[in-house]
């Protein structure tokens, strides 16, 4: 009964909770005067919390659901599927920022801009941290835990899939309406090896590598030109 409780608890943190502060932590006006690092250290120690919760929830409550998210695949179809989502993602974030400067795609929020990297320590920071830090703890959380447990109650790949998403989407609210929706597509990409190869490794890679990519390079690019023009 006390596992069956803990894993509803953490499920409706993860749904609802963890939204509600992103929300509030946007709204506050002292957020802008934080300094990066300090923003890069506080995300990464709070989402390494978040993740060491779950896996003691997950241990405690679900040892079938822990061993097949860190199931074995082979290097090379890790790899590949790795790439193929890295690629197709930042090919994604290419066009929509076209559509964003061409106005046919919601303007990135102001937050989104305040995190990207501009020092060069900003940057190892963020692709050496942050971005393996977001991969192994966002998989794991989302495309682990919650799809997995979601799944398991709801018998229903496609509700469970769609769910996770969008729960990943509303977990970057602080990103505004473009953010969210990128981040739910996101979701449900990097969800399509876990449910095809049953485990999270290709979708951690892959997510590091979309976000050291964006974070160390893209970001800064599209800043450098939002500032041009």
């Amino acid at each position: 009964m006390f596992s069956h409780l803990a894993k509803i608890l953490f499920v409706f943190l993860l749904v609802a909770v963890i939204p509600a502060l992103s929300h509030v932590t946007a709204r506050a006006s002292r957020i802008r005067l934080v300094p990066r690092l300090s923003l890069y250290s506080s995300a990464v120690v709070s989402q390494w919390l978040l993740a060491g919760v779950g896996m003691l929830v997950a241990f405690w409550s679900s040892h079938d659901l822990l061993a097949a998210m860190f199931r074995f695949v082979p290097l090379r179809v890790m790899l590949l599927w790795a790439g193929a989502l890295a690629v197709g993602a930042l090919g994604g974030l290419a066009v929509e920022s076209v559509l964003e400067r061409r106005g046919w795609w919601p303007a990135e929020s102001e937050l989104v801009y305040l995190l990207i990297p501009e020092t060069r320590r900003e940057k190892l920071w963020a692709v050496l941290v942050l971005a393996p830090t977001a991969a192994f703890c966002e998989e794991f959380l989302y495309r682990g835990y919650l799809l997995g447990l979601l799944g398991q109650w709801s018998h229903s790949l496609p509700l469970s899939w769609g769910a996770s998403s969008v729960a990943f989407g509303l977990a970057h609210v602080y990103q505004g309406w473009a953010g969210m929706i990128r981040a739910a597509v996101l979701g449900a990409l990097l969800a399509y090896p876990v449910v095809h190869l049953g485990s999270l490794y290709p979708s951690m890679l892959a997510h590091g590598l979309i976000d050291a990519f964006a974070l160390g390079w893209l970001g800064p690019r599209l800043m450098r030109s939002r500032l041009v023009a």
